[in-house]
């Protein structure tokens, strides 16, 4: 049995290295990770470089680390869960997806998947999406009109991920097997707990300077390339692009804003104007920023545009990117 794992490990912390050994506690020959690159999927520049997040993770139990195109990487939870799965399954070599969630019950996710993918489904979100509220909530309480399906578990963020890598799976019939596994101690975007903290806030920290504070809640392989990418001076200053993103937001027609506006709900509109009177990129989010609209998708959004993404998504995965390997790994390719 191979094991796919789609990650950021942007850094890799106690929570991920459990991740790792629970699929060689399952019995992997290998583990294959799907990882995000430069960009992540809330919107913003990975505070870790890809090579140093890709040799944390073979350091740290994986054999084989692909990266996942920005285009899949830097979106909806829909699209990176296409995207993450679609790479995997293009390997030719992994045959199970592992996961995490809050929930860790299979079956009910399951469910959800299955409920979301339904002409009722469909039916129920038309007629939430015309009271205003935003599409997650609406979406959540047309799933909640279905018969056997537990739609609070769209209220935690492991946990939708996870919903739609199994709705990727089905819609591709690529005839992975796919395993969850609880999350275990802090919460997405929660504080410290039981030992163990998020991914973001280690980010805080090391935005902070406190780099000790982020190692001890780190495996000893990733927190030592930590230290070593701090003292090279290689972690992301997002600050450093702030005058070339303006510069370029500033430069856009309004209908340039069109294409990044995949809802299709005229926000562009507030961004391209935000963009003209902002003094800075948070000005430009905060103006631009409503209870309909996530901050995630403005960044995404804002990021999208510097960059230049294309319009259209490819059908399928363009290339794989071999970013680190070990000899277990390199005999899979």
């Amino acid at each position: 049995m191979n094991v796919g794992i789609i990650c950021e490990f942007d850094p890799l912390h106690r929570g991920h290295a459990h991740l790792l050994a629970q699929a060689r506690a399952m019995g992997a020959s290998a583990v294959v990770c799907a990882m995000s690159g430069s960009f992540t999927q809330r919107g913003s520049f990975a505070a870790v470089s890809k090579a140093a997040r890709a040799e944390m993770a073979v350091r740290c139990g994986a054999d084989l680390v692909l990266e996942l195109p920005v285009l899949w990487a830097m979106a909806t939870a829909e699209q990176f869960a296409e995207g993450g799965v679609s790479l995997l399954a293009r390997t030719g070599v992994v045959d199970t997806l592992l996961f995490g969630s809050e929930s860790g019950d299979l079956a009910a996710l399951r469910a959800a998947a299955e409920g979301l993918d339904s002409p009722a489904f469909t039916r129920a979100l038309r007629d939430r999406q015309e009271d205003g509220v935003t599409f997650a909530a609406a979406r959540q309480q047309a799933l909640g009109t279905l018969p056997g399906v537990d739609a609070s578990l769209l209220a935690q963020p492991n946990n939708i991920l996870a919903v739609e890598y199994l709705r990727a799976i089905a819609q591709q019939g690529n005839g992975l097997n796919a395993a969850t596994i609880p999350r275990i101690g802090a919460g997405h975007d929660g504080p410290p707990e039981a030992g163990t903290s998020s991914a973001s806030h280690l980010r805080t920290l090391l935005g902070q300077g406190a780099v000790g504070e982020v190692c001890a809640f780190m495996p000893d392989d990733a927190a030592d390339i930590l230290r070593r990418e701090v003292q090279a001076g290689r972690i992301a200053d997002p600050a450093l692009c702030e005058r070339a993103i303006l510069y370029r937001l500033r430069t856009m027609s309004e209908a340039d804003w069109r294409p990044y506006d995949q809802g299709g709900e005229g926000l562009y509109h507030r961004l391209y104007r935000a963009a003209q009177e902002g003094t800075s990129v948070a000005e430009v989010l905060a103006a631009a920023k409503t209870k309909r609209y996530p901050m995630a998708r403005l960044r995404r959004m804002v990021l999208g545009a510097w960059l230049g993404l294309p319009e259209d998504v490819p059908p399928r995965m363009p290339y794989v990117r071999v970013l680190a390997a070990n000899e277990t790994g390199r005999a899979l390719q």
